[in-house]
């Protein structure tokens, strides 16, 4: 039986400015470093054998301050697939290697022309209905911007590819991403309708558990462990 990690990484400091953040690279804001190391106390009896991140800097920092808890006499090794960063970040094999990989399908959902600006002036300008509609909606875009949907697209043919390849062989995941980003995984993995998605809530730095075998996914709850 292997063990699927999903976890929303900590507040940001634009998560505390309020602000629509998308691709933008904020890091982590000092409630966000504490809730990162909250949810590492969880999961420290956990020994991971792969580790996803999306390549910004809060889904980074939330998954290496959660893995310093760790237990596990397994240390976190960033790798690249491409260019000379392949080479240079080989590390011996003789090191009990945790890999982990940026990978860009994992980023939350692009906010376009929303990125940046303040959630409750821009629901004052454009209307709160509408604001929650491109915020909330399964297949609404916000201007230029992606709507879950996309993120949907975009994410799960590598999660069916790469994450669920890997739980069928037994290995241990920790993904660390975003709230649209695993909204969309988890639509996928408990069948969520269109309809139904828009009220899943991810909270930040709050671990969810999943068992995996014989194809199927089991929600399993942290205080369970």
């Amino acid at each position: 039986m292997a063990r699927l990690v999903l976890l929303r990484h900590g507040k940001s400091m634009w998560n505390k400015l309020n602000l629509f953040t998308g691709w933008v690279d904020v890091p982590l804001a000092l409630e966000g470093i504490n809730e990162a190391l909250e949810a590492g106390e969880k999961l420290k009896d956990l020994c991971f054998d792969v580790v996803y991140t999306s390549v910004l800097i809060r889904a980074i920092e939330t998954a290496m301050i959660a893995l310093s808890k760790s237990e596990c006499p397994k240390i976190p090794i960033v790798k690249h697939d491409t260019g000379k960063m392949k080479e240079w970040a080989n590390m011996p094999d003789t090191i009990n290697q945790l890999p982990v990989y940026e990978v860009e399908a994992l980023n939350e959902r692009y906010y376009g022309q929303l990125q940046g600006l303040n959630k409750q002036e821009t629901a004052d300008k454009y209307g709160a209905d509408v604001v929650h509609k491109w915020r909330r909606s399964y297949d609404i875009n916000p201007p230029k911007g992606e709507s879950l949907k996309d993120n949907y697209e975009r994410t799960i043919p590598f999660f069916k590819d790469t994450v669920i390849s890997d739980l069928k062989t037994g290995k241990n995941v920790l993904i660390v991403a975003h709230g649209n980003s695993l909204r969309a995984v988890v639509k996928f993995i408990e069948n969520i309708s269109d309809n139904d998605i828009p009220k899943f809530e991810i909270p930040t730095g709050k671990p969810l558990i999943y068992e995996y075998e014989n194809g199927l996914f089991l929600k399993k709850g942290i205080d369970d462990e």
